[in-house]
């Protein structure tokens, strides 16, 4: 075992101005701001690259270096929660030829307690909770960040109740996406919809909903409007619980993939819902989170608001579609790209090899390149609102001041032929460079 250069505090500090990239091998949640020890600021150091210990487990872990544009040529600093974890990471790095690599040991019991030391932090972080975080809450105690009476631990699904059956998180309930969204139009249902199937749910205004899914697929992949099972759909439910007013919705981080991970209890049960009798809130308590046809319109001739077009890049030039049962290809004139992945039943740009969600810098930073800031009102879409929901996540979970989702995406624009459309590259980013 290498014994590795260890750096004091004023050390990290120093090198780090002269370019020296610090890396955080603890959970991404508690990169995120979970104090997962205790200790008395969240967060990370101001910087840091989130590269958990955990990953170097994978056999892909070269190729998550590479993503994150970790060179050979970069002196490292590393660092954890422990010298074993930061060692661990250390050495994994020394195997695949780096060689300017150096140890930060004074996390827990310096950084983290000197309020002149710069911390950063996910501002929602509350609301992307650990496997951790949901075992103590279903096993009866008070997790941190928790001041609720009443929750309901929700396995999202599409049409797949098999995937549920086969094992979930032990006392969840399943909810089908279609529960809260319509098959035929992939738009969220009325208000009178929506509070019948929330309370049907057990479901109301004051409780805590925490939601996860399972990558888990059917034979027939097309059968799904996005990257379907997963945490997509559980994202897709809580964009439309927060829209119809649910107060305190959390999503577990990682999905259910997280809890197995974690090694807690998997449960077979079907567990039967306690249906309440009135949801508590007038429906949509958060209308503003919704764009619909006529407000996507207003926001394409809008100096201070963009439609973000969440799709494969196929799809925004209009090679594909996307989708068996979307005939048009093409995209929304003036729409930003933001891209999601590979296609449309994927999100790996805004995922981890984990299925954690993506390191918050790195999503903001692919956003600025396209122009995409927090300055204007922003409506993430995409085909049928699954993939732009889950941008639309990452934007709120920043804190950013006005986010939405265009519902009807793609699928509703292009079902009108009186609604224009582009196809091919872009001759020129207009949108982005009359500011």
């Amino acid at each position: 075992m290498t014994n590795f250069r260890e750096v004091t505090t004023q050390e990290l500090i120093d090198r780090q101005k002269n370019g020296a990239l610090v890396i955080d091998v603890r959970p991404v949640d508690a990169y995120n701001g979970w104090k997962l020890k205790d200790e008395p600021r969240g967060g990370h150091i101001h910087g840091a690259k989130s590269l958990p210990a955990k990953w170097a487990g994978y056999m892909d872990w070269i190729e998550i270096v590479r993503h994150k544009k970790i060179t050979p040529e970069q002196e490292l600093i590393i660092y954890g929660y422990n010298r074993d974890s930061a060692q661990k990471v250390a050495e994994s790095f020394e195997k695949a030829g780096y060689s300017k690599i150096a140890l930060y040991n004074h996390f827990l019991d310096e950084w983290a307690n000197d309020e002149t030391l710069p911390m950063e932090y996910l501002p929602k972080y509350r609301q992307l909770v650990s496997a951790e975080w949901v075992n103590k809450l279903i096993s009866g105690e008070k997790p941190a960040e928790y001041d609720n009476d009443k929750f309901v631990v929700v396995h999202s699904h599409y049409r797949n109740r098999d995937a549920y059956l086969s094992g979930h998180i032990p006392g969840a309930i399943d909810m089908d996406t279609n529960a809260l969204e319509s098959p035929e139009t992939w738009n969220r249902r009325s208000p009178e919809e929506l509070k019948k199937a929330l309370e049907k749910h057990g479901i109301t205004a004051d409780t805590t909903v925490v939601l996860y899914g399972k990558f888990m697929f059917p034979d027939n992949d097309d059968e799904f409007p996005g990257s379907a099972a997963g945490d997509i759909g559980a994202i897709r439910n809580a964009f439309i619980m927060m829209y119809a007013g649910v107060k305190d919705v959390r999503v577990l981080n990682g999905g259910f993939q997280s809890w197995e991970d974690a090694g807690f209890e998997v449960s077979k049960d079907d567990v039967p819902k306690q249906r309440v009798k009135d949801f508590g809130a007038k429906i949509p308590a958060n209308p503003q989170l919704a764009v619909d046809v006529p407000e996507a319109k207003e926001m394409i001739a809008a100096n201070d608001a963009e439609l973000v077009c969440v799709r494969s890049y196929p799809e925004y030039i209009g090679e594909v579609s996307g989708y068996n049962y979307i005939e048009a290809k093409g995209r929304i004139p003036g729409a930003i790209f933001a891209d999601c992945g590979s296609d449309a039943y994927h999100m790996e740009n805004y995922r981890n090899v984990d299925h954690t969600t993506r390191e918050f810098h790195e999503v903001i930073e692919n956003w600025k390149q396209n122009g995409i800031t927090p300055n204007k009102h922003l409506a993430f879409y995409c085909g049928t609102g699954w993939r732009g929901s889950e941008a639309w996540f990452n934007a709120w979970l920043l804190g950013w001041p006005h986010v939405s989702v265009y519902d009807g995406g793609w699928f509703e624009w292009s079902n009108d032929p009186n609604n224009p459309f582009e196809t091919g590259i872009p001759k020129e980013k207009v949108k982005l460079d009359k500011d």
